[in-house]
């Protein structure tokens, strides 16, 4: 006789679950597309599209959870006992990063002369960041490492081919062997972190002109396995910028001694590691004392991809929760249905949509300023400061209100919030955290008048349209009269809510933009997302952030 214990399942059946989120369109974002039509790379939406399909793919969404789910393993010495400093990683990764950098993730733009080329990169990122963020780390340095290399033009006609490549190939073998490369940073050392001037690496010339020997450590260095390292050290002139390379031209390993990997809070699939320096060979790169000046362009454009891969957090995980309640219900209703839950969501959707078009914005203006627009080139340089400051600040909080509009389901690591979660805090660490992003602002203030002129230029534009908006750009032009570092930080919160909001009162419909400049200006809001005024058009908002999910 068969008993009920003996029957499968027989407890319950599976009601009320979503279903799985993917496959799905990572580029259906109206707020992205707009924003590429407008910023000059309208060219690029087939691409786009192409790829935001393959970024929702349920294979790419497998990569990511792979990628995290299976560490980098450093290995140190072969098993002969030699020193190879090697990091082996889960060939998921291997299939992120073959599509990152064929689609033009990496250093592509550099080699693209057509307007919009870096536009189209950002928003690529902000596409293909629904797979998982960790991959991102190489491709961002190698794309900030090619304007930084100009300084030294004839070690960029070797490399520069390379690192504009779309071919990937992993491994490390001569450099000028290989189809592609990719390159990193070392910069941060254990005594000083950002304060990147206390380094005490030593460079010593040799006789052959231009090339170093480097005796020393860094304490941040992430992805290891790059061909090609821009290093910070101090030579006979004071602290200068040196590359250096894996594998010599000679085919012979480099000292580079991994001294460990990072057991770092989140970003799990990328390797971050101690290297040391013994009669390491570098090339210099830029006058001998001006190393801080030769990498700043670089520090502009990581900073820059700070800024697209917060949003890239934004978006992913307000996708994600929007799927969650548009399938779940309680208490009667749909969650998507409840009130109290579509404030939620519309909140977290305008924070999305004004860093998106901020983001979308700051790769515009670095288009313009390659291509020799100085005004731009101006603007660029303290709306990227307060750009990265401000929404990679809002990143963490995003993600856990995403996260909990899953409830306990969001909790477990199978839904993959955790993991977006454990991300976001670092994106307002890396490339300076916030103290050093808030006196940079001020430092960029000081010394270049044309920055503020840039910047109030930029939101006179929207001059007129929100009282709310003209009252706060006053309050900007006052505080910068008055600027201190004490209230560094507040003021470059609201020199980031002025710029959010100038771009949406010029681009966005009436409902985000009333909604924002009454919030995050006009002070109609509370302490936590899902504080909408009765007023605020919710169902417009919901509409435009989440087709097909209101």
């Amino acid at each position: 006789m068969t008993t009920p214990a003996q029957q499968p399942h027989a407890t319950h059946d599976v009601t009320n679950q979503p279903p799985p989120p993917a496959p799905y369109d990572a580029c259906d974002d109206t707020v992205l597309l707009e924003g590429v039509r407008r910023e000059g790379a309208g060219w690029a939406e087939d691409g786009l599209r192409r790829l935001g399909r393959r970024a929702g793919s349920a294979e790419a969404q497998e990569w990511g959870d792979l990628a995290n789910r299976h560490e980098p393993v450093l290995r140190t010495h072969d098993r002969y006992g030699n020193r190879v400093d090697e990091v082996e990683y889960h060939p998921s990764w291997h299939h992120l990063m073959r599509v990152a950098v064929g689609e033009g993730l990496a250093g592509a733009p550099w080699a693209d002369d057509r307007p919009g080329a870096h536009v189209a990169r950002t928003a690529g990122g902000l596409v293909w960041g629904h797979t998982e963020a960790g991959h991102g780390c190489p491709t961002s340095m190698t794309y900030a490492a090619v304007p930084a290399l100009r300084a030294q033009p004839e070690l960029a006609k070797v490399y520069e081919p390379l690192l504009t490549s779309r071919e990937y190939e992993p491994g490390l073998r001569t450099p000028t062997d290989k189809r592609g490369l990719l390159a990193g940073m070392g910069m941060t050392e254990k005594q000083g972190g950002s304060d990147v001037r206390t380094n005490t690496t030593t460079a010593t010339a040799t006789a052959e002109p231009g090339v170093y020997t480097l005796r020393g450590h860094k304490w941040f260095t992430s992805a290891p396995m790059c061909d090609v390292f821009l290093v910070l050290a101090q030579a006979a002139g004071g602290l200068s910028c040196f590359l250096v390379p894996r594998v010599l031209p000679d085919g012979t390993r480099n000292t580079f001694r991994i001294q460990r990997l990072k057991d770092k809070l989140g970003n799990r699939s990328n390797a971050s590691s101690e290297p040391e320096f013994d009669g390491t060979v570098a090339w210099l790169v830029g006058p001998e004392g001006q190393g801080v000046k030769t990498i700043i362009e670089m520090v502009n454009c990581t900073r820059l991809d700070c800024v697209m891969s917060s949003a890239t957090l934004m978006r992913k995980t307000l996708v994600e929760a929007g799927h969650h309640v548009r399938h779940r219900s309680a208490f009667g209703a749909r969650l998507v249905d409840q009130p109290l839950m579509r404030n939620v969501l519309a909140d977290l959707a305008l924070e999305s949509e004004a860093a998106t078009t901020l983001t979308l914005r700051l790769a515009g203006a670095a288009d313009r300023a390659v291509r020799g627009d100085a005004g731009e080139a101006a603007f660029r340089r303290i709306a990227t400061a307060a750009g990265k400051y401000w929404v990679t600040k809002r990143g963490p909080a995003f993600t856990a209100e995403a996260l909990e509009c899953l409830g306990g389901n969001g909790y477990v690591e199978e839904s993959g919030m955790p993991r977006h979660y454990r991300e976001a805090p670092l994106l307002s660490i890396w490339e300076g955290s916030g103290n050093v992003n808030a006196l940079d602002v001020l430092r960029a203030l000081g010394r270049s008048p044309a920055c503020a002129h840039a910047l109030f230029d930029e939101l006179a534009l929207a001059r007129g349209a929100d009282a709310r908006l003209d009252a706060a750009v006053a309050r900007l032009r006052t505080g910068l009269g008055e600027a201190s570092e004490t209230g560094a930080r507040r003021l470059v919160e609201l020199m980031a809510l002025t710029l959010q909001a100038s771009l949406l009162v010029r681009h966005s419909p009436p409902a985000v933009a009333d909604a924002f400049c009454a919030t995050r200006l006009g002070g109609d809001w509370g302490h936590a997302f899902g504080t909408l005024p009765d007023t605020a058009d919710v169902d417009g908002i919901l509409a435009r952030a989440l087709p097909g999910e209101g």
